[in-house]
């Protein structure tokens, strides 16, 4: 694992073409955001494994399906506040 340190309106890059910037820090958080294309997926580690957990109980669907139910729901959420 690599550990960076940033400060506030710092970014890293990561490849070609994935970019992560801090916007924000407060006392227990850090507001990050992620520029990245369009095909590369990009998910909360805790609803990757709340996926897991629940195909692992269920016996049965695919982590793909979940990521795209996610990406919709993320998607949707992103347009209803921007209205």
């Amino acid at each position: 694992m690599l550990v960076l340190q940033r400060k506030k309106n710092q970014s890293i890059v990561i490849g070609n073409n994935i970019e992560l910037s801090v916007l924000e820090i407060g006392a227990d958080w850090v507001k990050l955001a992620l520029s990245a294309p369009r095909d590369v997926s990009i998910l909360r580690k805790e609803l990757v494994e709340a996926a897991e957990a629940n195909r692992e109980s269920a016996g049965v669907g695919s982590l793909d399906m979940m990521k795209k139910i996610i990406k919709k729901e993320d998607t949707e959420n992103t347009e209803n506040t921007n209205t």
